[in-house]
């Protein structure tokens, strides 16, 4: 059997390890000429850490991140909303709280596919499909051909696309600001992960290895909006005035240059995943926001439970519709949960802000663990 992956991202590049390690024949084209060490901070939970273990690449990843104690919720005041205590699903669960910059992750993942087998400046125009074939025709003109196809080319999958017109990325009310950067000399927490819900907005901040901060903002704003496109860190510093230390500092440290933006969108959970010799993965299949932590999670459980059916059952119909039953209630919960959490944590109305905050502070520390905990088991 020979497959094709088509998008070089965590998803993508997950796959084809878990496909590899059973000794099937696994290329992956990435539409980027080159792999730069771009992006932001990426989040792992225990379910995504328990992923990287089966495909063998957990220690690897784990050497070039940072385990954290907590997950921090603030208001503006710099008083706790809501403070969960990873430690003790760490304990059950492994790995629970990890944080990482993306390139470094996507660096770990590429070195464990097997030489040769990743092609980059390769971009899917179209495919088609025959009973037990498929066909991918590429940009620069080249053809090639598999009995499987992963499509693991993102939330504007160009393979998702032609299989479902319909399926576009929606927005989801507030546009985003990334960056990671040296530690300008500000007091933080470097065991925890933290967030303020602020009227202006929400501010994330986590510590990354060599000193450095990976932080986020959310901003509730018309989509595509050309204001926020070219905000600047010092304005965006300017809008989160009298938010507590150390938000104004990290954001007004930030050069244009680290500065990544872009609307937050999702998609609308889909009724399949598959469709004859196509397989939708990650976020080609289940885009979310990122409000839980659980885009490239569920990206990396995507890869672990299609190996694991391939290696299981005795044809590739039979292991894709078990990765499809398996896949799809799943997915669809953290979609609806994480654009809900998204909505509630935007709320600028100090009446709602109010009562919001004093639910979340009432919310035994137990039942905030057994939604955790919901996540972290996996079925592999």
């Amino acid at each position: 059997m020979k497959v094709i992956v088509v998008g070089g991202g965590i998803g993508g590049l997950c796959a084809a390890i878990a496909l590899q390690k059973l000794g099937i024949e696994t290329i992956v084209y990435e539409a980027a000429p080159e792999l730069k060490p771009v992006g932001a901070g990426v989040g792992l939970a225990a379910n995504a850490i328990q992923g990287l273990e089966r495909l063998g690449v957990a220690d690897a990843v784990i050497a070039r991140g940072k385990e954290l104690e907590a997950l921090t919720i603030f208001d503006e005041n710099d008083k706790i909303i809501t403070n969960q205590d990873t430690r003790l699903l760490s304990r059950k669960y492994g790995i629970s709280n990890f944080v990482i910059h993306r390139a470094d992750l996507h660096d770990a993942l590429a070195q464990h596919l097997q030489p040769g087998t990743l092609y980059l400046n390769k971009r899917c125009q179209h495919i088609t499909q025959e009973a037990e074939q498929v066909q991918l025709y590429f940009t620069d003109g080249s053809q090639a051909t598999a009995d499987l196809l992963i499509a693991a080319d993102g939330i504007n999958s160009i393979v998702r696309q032609q299989l479902l017109p319909d399926s576009k990325p929606r927005y989801a009310g507030y546009t985003c600001w990334r960056g990671v950067i040296e530690n300008p000399g500000v007091k933080l927490n470097t065991m925890i992960s933290a967030e303020t819900w602020a009227p202006q907005g929400r501010v994330g901040m986590a510590p990354l290895p060599g000193n450095r901060i990976y932080w986020y903002a959310c901003i509730s704003a018309p989509e595509q909006d050309e204001r926020m496109r070219q905000m600047t860190p010092a304005q965006l510093a300017e809008h989160f005035t009298g938010v507590h230390e150390p938000v104004q500092a990290v954001l007004a440290a930030t050069k244009p240059d680290q500065l990544i933006w872009g609307d937050i969108t999702d998609l609308k959970p889909l009724k399949h995943f598959v469709y004859n010799r196509i397989v939708l993965l990650g976020d080609a299949a289940h885009a979310t926001t990122p409000n839980m932590g659980q885009g490239a999670c569920q990206a990396i459980e995507d890869a672990a439970v299609l190996g694991q059916c391939l290696e299981q059952e005795p044809t590739i119909a039979k292991a894709l519709t078990n990765y499809e039953q398996r896949r799809l209630a799943r997915t669809a919960k953290v979609i609806r949960l994480s654009r809900m959490l998204g909505w509630v944590s935007q709320w600028e109305n100090p009446l709602l802000v109010k009562a919001r905050n004093a639910i979340f502070r009432a919310t035994p520390a137990f039942v905030t663990q057994r939604q955790m905990e919901d996540l972290y088991r996996v079925d592999f």
